[in-house]
């Protein structure tokens, strides 16, 4: 099958280059991305037969209706929410070459769609860095059995939701567990340098000071949201 990438203009810090759009040779797009005219003119060239939909991040759904309604192509989400002219996506579902396989912790309705020879991760892998848990919605410990069902997937290429392409999902699922447990090593030492627990009322400044130092202002909320997420998996 033949995938290409189009690839939105909204660079930024947290959508690196900008939001990957995805279509298959079959006439699938997965995630159409942002609303703006250029690249909603890149998807509709095209004929498109059917939209999926990653997870609910504006930076992958805000052109959902822009395109459903100038192709006439269903939309199809984990999230009814987000779902148009068509029912949501099944954990283990086949659509044509593609498997839909659940993979929560970058949000709770994150999936993945899997051909013979590539992963399309959505924003659970990127192309560089590593994916914020965005709590309360997202959670590390789902992110962590995510990890092991990619990793499972073997060599399969990676084609994320930001980023360019990388050559092997379980060496990536390899290291973002590695890096995660890294992390959560850091937030349970500044917790005991500061002598206080993970539920203190200013455990969340204290960690985010302390582990995430060198993070600019402008990414604050980004750091508070994994923070918490960090918190609320040492405190289990």
């Amino acid at each position: 099958m033949a995938i290409t990438r189009i690839l939105a203009p909204n660079p930024g810090p947290m959508t690196l280059d900008g939001t990957n759009t995805w279509l298959l040779s079959d006439g699938i797009v997965i995630d159409p991305g942002p609303e703006i005219d250029s690249h909603l003119d890149a998807i509709c060239e095209h004929e498109v037969q059917l939209v999926l939909v990653s997870h609910w991040h504006p930076d992958h759904t805000d052109a959902v209706d822009a395109v459903h309604k100038r192709t006439g192509a269903p939309v199809r989400a984990l999230d009814p929410a987000w779902c148009r002219a068509a029912e949501p996506l099944t954990d283990g579902e086949v659509i044509g070459d593609l498997r839909v396989i659940a993979v929560p912790g970058h949000t709770a309705d994150s999936i993945a769609f899997v051909t013979d020879d590539a992963v399309l991760t959505g924003d659970t892998v990127l192309g560089s860095g590593t994916t914020v848990i965005m709590h309360p919605d997202g959670s590390i410990a789902d992110y962590f059995a995510s990890l092991d069902r990619l990793e499972a997937l073997g060599d399969l290429r990676v084609l994320p939701g930001h980023g360019d392409e990388l050559p092997s999902i379980a060496a990536i699922a390899r290291e973002y567990r590695n890096h995660r447990l890294e992390r959560l090593d850091e937030v349970r030492d500044a917790l005991a340098t500061a002598g206080i627990r993970a539920d203190d009322a200013a455990a969340l400044a204290t960690v985010a000071d302390s582990v995430y130092a060198s993070v600019p202002d402008s990414l604050r909320q980004a750091v508070e949201a994994i923070v918490h997420a960090q918190l609320a998996f040492v405190q289990r």
